[in-house]
């Protein structure tokens, strides 16, 4: 299979910035929230686990739907998400609920919600065990999310009141076999955190997989994330221009507390300008 690009050139390039709920506090969390919606960017993402990733283990961690429902509260234009919600951990319809309630929570009166709907099989092993849910396979795992993600949508077709808008399915991974064929069926964002060096193939198997599910990869939106520590290179040495050549327009730094320095976004944000601008979408 020969290297795709990915057909995006109509979209702008988006910024988002994920703030790990974990080794600050919340005064610290909803300050950096704040401090980012300030500053510009265009979605403010945490994570679905209940302990610490990182060092130190025993530190302070906060659970992502409640502290989403904050941030739709506290936040006025920015969009947001988990990213990305283990659909293991709660109910199917739940998940739905709790989105579709979400949604409205953030649309302060607009008619519009901001909630994207970042969603993934899991992974973290600690989660299961210590929360008490089967941890399964990743194949398993793989299989519950497709079903969960039908459940999902038609529950927001039976909710009073329906979401707001038609939200937005992100879905995190880069599995060739299961993963992009959901991708293909349900996202209108892919997420992944595949290397450089391996996204055109990747983008090459997602475009089989949308041919065979009769879907326009046109109309899905490729993403990826990075820790800050990779932020640097990022630009200086061209990756950023390279991701935006094969079609990337969602670019996620994450950012870990308790202080969440978001000065290193900044040039981040007026390479997003300058790309937009040159592209017709200022």
């Amino acid at each position: 299979m020969t290297d795709t690009i990915h057909p995006a050139a109509h979209r702008p390039v988006r910024i988002g910035v994920q703030l790990a709920p974990q080794h600050t506090s919340m005064a610290h969390y909803r300050d950096a929230v704040l401090r980012a919606e300030d500053l510009g960017v265009d979605a403010v993402f945490n994570w679905d686990h209940f302990f610490p990733l990182t060092e130190p283990f025993e530190a302070p961690h906060f659970e992502a739907w409640t502290v989403l429902a904050a941030i739709a509260e506290r936040t006025e234009r920015v969009e947001f998400g988990p990213l990305v919600n283990c659909s293991s951990y709660r109910n199917a319809d739940l998940q739905a609920d709790m989105a579709r309630t979400v949604d409205h929570i953030s649309a302060h009166g607009t008619g519009r919600g901001r909630l994207i709907f970042g969603t993934g099989s899991g992974w973290a092993e600690q989660d299961y065990d210590e929360y008490g849910y089967a941890f399964g396979t990743v194949g398993s795992r793989l299989d519950d999310l497709a079903h969960d993600l039908d459940r999902v949508r038609a529950r927001w077709d039976a909710l009073n009141p329906p979401p707001t808008r038609a939200i937005p399915i992100l879905i995190g991974g880069q599995g060739e076999r299961k993963t992009l064929r959901l991708v293909a069926r349900h996202a209108d964002i892919w997420h992944t955190f595949t290397r450089l060096e391996g996204m055109p193939h990747k983008i090459g198997v997602l475009h089989e997989w949308c041919a065979a599910e009769g879907r326009d990869p046109a109309t899905i939106e490729l993403s990826t994330g990075f820790t800050i520590r990779g932020f640097g290179p990022l630009l200086e040495q061209g990756a950023a221009p390279r991701l935006h050549a094969l079609g990337f327009r969602l670019l996620i730094p994450a950012l870990d507390g308790p202080d969440f320095d978001l000065s290193s976004v900044e040039p981040l944000l007026r390479w997003r300008d300058e790309v937009n601008a040159e592209n017709g979408h200022a």
